[in-house]
């Protein structure tokens, strides 16, 4: 339990893991009323907290309508962003592999006609859906799929254009843009509907927030939660573009997207040293950015169709801010931030805090933009205890399948 108070600008915390402070504006929200309410706790957690366990009620299995999708599972010697040959008997091998005395299992999912690729473990307890962030993967969780596996069913995806999912052209779609929040939404909700066949919860890191909560807003009926971890703060937005600088950042990015001058900065960007430079820029603690993780981020981003897909999304300057999403969500919300992080910095991020679906905000301290990564020990406790506050609790579709239209792009 945590108790605060608050002097000026700075909210002190008094939790089970001690008292901290953070300098940030946190006077309170306005409620209904335009009156200010309790704000959000804001919590500092000691990089030395060593993980806790957390009873988990067993989560309610909902009968969905769901769609006819096909599914199978790739062995370890298969390609890992194509479908196995043979017969759909043969093609649902499953690659399972031990860590830390949990089975985790690789699987491939055909969604509208593209291969996805997700990562599952646990049969048991409520369903946690990991979405991770620009240029990763669901290898990304690798640290946390298994542990939080004990008690939950664990789904780490990879969002289409990345990881081993299939990575269509952007130029194929014309003048509609395929690779956007709302595409990878729909993409989460059908994942939910077809693969998890429940309602959710969504751990969430940097861009995978945005993706979180374009998903609760589109059908609020399947997300039961929202962990963000680091959120994108999507600074290179237009609308926080200087408007001075728009023609000119919009001028360089179609030179980037059009032109072979950007298939020459991919190819400068997807090195093992250049990968390496750049987790280290991300990672407080660089010692965990290990060859293993460069090798994680890297080899997809070797796969055909990578660049393309790289290129069209840092040219992507519209779409929604997490201030405009936040409002619209009706699940809870908890939001983690390491405090290191050089490329959302916390002092912006903390605002987030004080919108009225976000019941806490906590503060990772020595850790930078991948927590899940840089500080599991840190991190699955804090998603096991969100769940476990959450998961109980009965909502007005206990007792009712999920359906949600199935829109065409």
């Amino acid at each position: 339990m945590a108790s605060s108070t608050s002097t000026g600008k700075i909210r002190f915390c008094r939790t089970d893991f001690g008292v901290s402070t953070l300098d940030c504006h946190s006077h309170g929200r306005r409620g209904r009323n335009n009156k200010r309410a309790p704000c959000s706790p804001f919590i500092s957690l000691p990089s030395s907290l060593s993980p806790g366990a957390f009873q988990i009620s067993q989560f309610p299995r909902l009968t969905l309508k769901s769609h006819t999708f096909l599914l199978k599972c790739y062995t370890d010697d298969d390609d890992h962003h194509s479908i196995p040959n043979g017969s759909e008997d043969d093609a649902t091998q499953s690659a399972v592999f031990s860590l830390e005395s949990q089975q985790v299992k690789a699987c491939m999912w055909i969604w509208r006609g593209y291969s996805i690729r997700y990562q599952c473990c646990g049969d048991s307890g409520p369903a946690l859906v990991l979405v991770h962030g620009f240029g990763a993967n669901s290898d990304h969780w690798r640290k946390n799929i298994a542990v939080l596996g004990k008690s939950h069913r664990v789904y780490s995806i990879d969002l289409i254009g990345y990881g081993y999912s299939d990575k269509p052209n952007p130029r194929d779609f014309g003048d509609t843009s395929f690779y956007t929040f709302e595409t990878w939404a729909t993409q989460l909700n059908e994942f939910c509907l077809d693969v998890v066949k429940d309602q959710a919860f969504f751990v969430c890191n940097s861009i995978g927030g945005l993706v979180g909560l374009q998903a609760a807003v589109m059908e609020p009926k399947i997300c039961k939660g929202i962990f963000l971890l680091n959120i994108s703060l999507r600074m290179l937005h237009v609308k926080k573009q200087p408007k001075f600088g728009r023609p000119l950042i919009k001028s360089f990015q179609s030179l980037l997207r059009n032109t072979a001058l950007g298939k020459l900065f991919y190819k400068s960007v997807a090195t093992p040293q250049s990968v390496r430079s750049i987790l280290s820029q991300c990672y407080h603690d660089t010692s965990q950015v290990t060859d293993e993780l460069v090798q994680k981020i890297l080899l997809p981003g070797l796969e055909p169709g990578a660049a393309d897909v790289f290129l069209e999304f840092i040219c992507y300057s519209e779409g929604p801010l997490p201030e405009e999403l936040l409002p619209q969500v009706k699940c809870p919300i908890l939001i983690a931030w390491g405090d290191k992080d050089p490329w959302e910095p916390i002092k912006l991020g903390c605002a987030y805090g004080e919108f009225e679906p976000v019941e806490q905000f906590i503060v990772l301290p020595d850790v930078g933009h991948c927590p899940q990564d840089e500080a599991p020990h840190l991190v699955n406790p804090l998603v096991e205890s969100f769940v476990a506050r959450h998961a109980s609790i009965k909502d007005d579709i206990a007792s009712e399948s999920i359906c949600i239209d199935v829109k065409n792009f």
